[in-house]
């Protein structure tokens, strides 16, 4: 009876224990270091004409630089026709700034600030656009490249994605420029012609800047928005992309004696490709409570309270638990491991006969602490000693290095971006996709990734689909933003 009273006493002992130690940890759980930027000082917001910014955009996407897969399909005039509408109707942004066009359309501009001792700042977004899908036009409630103004938005491919951002930045400059204001450091505007099919303009212009000794104290491009019915907290938060996965593309192949297809052997190069690309998926990255993911579920989280907050805060007890709900969705799963996606394959010519070789390509998105080498070697030792090949379509792109959350720039980001959304939370983001800022890592002390458009996620889902829109309130967010942002850290 004895033995049995003292291992009762010593389970609730152990239970209080571990009790006392949520509670403590709950309680006093609070997310990483990230700034609110409440000690910045926004410069207003000048004069501009809504109405004419809603035409504006409304113009440009009438103007079809549709980056296509097969390059040789782009109407490339459409690239000049859009330099010169921008010159035309922003006249004096264009005389504030220098304009270079570099051979392959992306575009330079700088706006020189009065003290070169200080560094500059770097705004993005691009100028091409993604088709639209054959037999879909119908579709859509306005044509797709129209511009269409109805319903309090304007309507048509690359409204948000990204003639939204280009338009409501050009917006921003000339009241700016028009009102007078001129920088204290340098602001660079860099506009890519390709970031939907790969980006090497932004590439090319991020080693232009780099051989001129350009080191800016931030980059801002697109990556992320407002979001008004974030998970977690089912309410907006600011969530402000400090990295970006890495991509890359595997193409494994099989190679086989080939045939007609009425005297197939026991194993067929198709048959081996299979097996090959099943023993890759099945042997998934884990799912990771770390990086800008895991920050993201902290803020949120402390934020929340509760038994999320408790989850979180004691992740030593309920790591388990936690991780199990992350994975419930790709969507929400994406940022805390490196994917793999299974997209093409290619076999034979013809359906009766066996082919000589048969590949298929996988794509991956890199989480921040992995690499391409380890993403190879995962794949190697998956297909083990099975009769295929495994080769990079093309070099992988490395995950982008994490970006402050406590920084100067981060400061100003947050600030700007605060000033028209103050009861949501701001917490960092991991961009799953790629943006054309990934190339200026080496000439920025930090990269950031947001817009601040107010959407839900189902909203979300127009990017790169059927009615695409921007609301006139969202293009109105937008130009207050990059002018109170422009105006502060370079004023």
């Amino acid at each position: 009876m004895g033995r049995r009273r003292t291992i009762l006493f010593g389970g609730l002992a152990v239970v209080a224990i571990v009790a006392g130690t949520v509670a403590i940890r709950t309680a006093t759980f609070a997310p990483a270091d990230i700034a609110d930027g409440s000690d910045i000082r926004l410069a207003a917001v000048p004069a501009y004409d809504l109405k004419a910014a809603a035409a504006n955009l409304g113009a440009a996407v009438q103007i079809r630089t549709i980056s296509h897969q097969d390059a040789t399909e782009n109407e490339i005039a459409e690239w000049d026709r859009l330099h010169r509408w921008l010159a035309a109707t922003y006249p004096a942004a264009h005389k504030a700034m220098t304009r270079e066009i570099l051979p392959n359309r992306t575009l330079v501009y700088r706006w020189a600030g009065r003290d070169a001792r200080r560094a500059p700042i770097i705004l993005m977004a691009h100028q091409d656009v993604v088709p639209v899908t054959e037999g879909t036009e119908e579709d859509w409630k306005y044509p797709p490249f129209a511009g269409t103004i109805a319903e309090n938005a304007v309507w048509g491919r690359g409204t948000v994605d990204d003639k939204g951002s280009l338009v409501a930045l050009f917006e921003a400059i000339e009241a700016l420029a028009k009102g007078g204001f001129v920088p204290e450091r340098s602001i660079y505007l860099v506009s890519g012609h390709d970031e939907e099919v790969g980006g090497s303009g932004a590439a090319a212009a991020a080693a232009l800047l780099k051989a001129r000794g350009v080191r800016a104290l931030y980059t801002l491009d697109e990556g992320s928005v407002v979001l008004r019915d974030t998970p977690v907290i089912d309410g907006p938060a600011i969530l402000i992309g400090v990295a970006e996965k890495g991509y890359a593309t595997l193409k494994v192949t099989a190679e086989a004696p080939g045939g007609h297809s009425s005297m197939p052997p026991a194993e067929t190069g198709v048959t081996t490709l299979a097996r090959a690309v099943l023993a890759i998926t099945d042997d998934p990255f884990p799912i990771e409570m770390r990086g800008p993911g895991a920050a993201m579920v902290e803020a949120l989280a402390a934020h929340k309270g509760g038994t999320t907050k408790m989850a979180v805060a004691n992740q030593w007890l309920l790591g388990s638990v936690l991780k199990r709900q992350l994975s419930a969705s790709p969507s929400s799963a994406a940022a805390f491991h490196t994917t793999i996606a299974p997209t093409m394959l290619e076999g034979s010519p013809k359906e009766n006969v066996l082919p000589q070789t048969a590949s298929a390509l996988i794509n991956y998105r890199i989480a921040p602490w992995n690499s391409s080498a380890e993403v190879m070697a995962r794949a190697r030792a998956a297909v083990g000693d099975a009769p295929v090949t495994l080769s990079w379509a093309r070099p992988p792109d490395e995950p982008s290095r994490v970006s402050s959350t406590r920084s100067q720039g981060w400061k100003y980001v947050v600030a700007a971006a605060r000033a028209d959304a103050a009861d949501a939370v701001v917490a960092p983001f991991l961009v799953v996709g790629a943006t054309d800022s990934r190339s200026m890592g080496d000439v920025s002390e930090d990269v950031y990734r947001f817009m601040p458009m107010h959407f839900t996620l189902k909203e979300t889902a127009m990017i790169h689909g059927t009615n695409e829109h921007m609301k006139i309130d969202s293009l109105r967010r937008m130009i207050d933003f990059y002018a109170r942002l422009i105006a502060t850290s370079a004023g």
